[in-house]
């Protein structure tokens, strides 16, 4: 497909839709149960989401009753998690909650 077509009119208009390539990666294997998970809670420090999480963690501890809740804030919602955060969250839980809470 092109990304350029001119019209019967003689406008031009652009497809803005473009190409998407991306790995395909395989997710994370899933535990059996949640019983007993370590869970991590990653705040991406927008205002509404520690509130929301707070409750989504405590709902899922009164449903599954994990080990451990480990509590993680983002320096800044508009930047990506650093790769020390990400492998100390991945070293310290089994499964991970995390939402936008705008």
């Amino acid at each position: 497909m092109s990304s350029q077509q001119t019209l019967p009119s003689g406008q031009i208009v652009f497809d803005p839709r473009g190409a998407v390539t991306a790995a395909q990666i395989r997710l994370a294997p899933r535990p059996e149960t949640l019983r007993g998970v370590r869970l991590g809670v990653l705040d991406n420090s927008k205002w509404n989401a520690s509130r929301l999480l707070r409750h989504t963690a405590a709902a899922f501890a009164g449903a599954c009753e994990p080990a451990e809740v480990h509590r993680y804030v983002k320096d800044s919602f508009s930047r990506e998690a650093t790769d020390a955060l990400l492998d100390r969250i991945a070293a310290e839980n089994d499964v991970v909650v995390t939402a936008i809470g705008d």
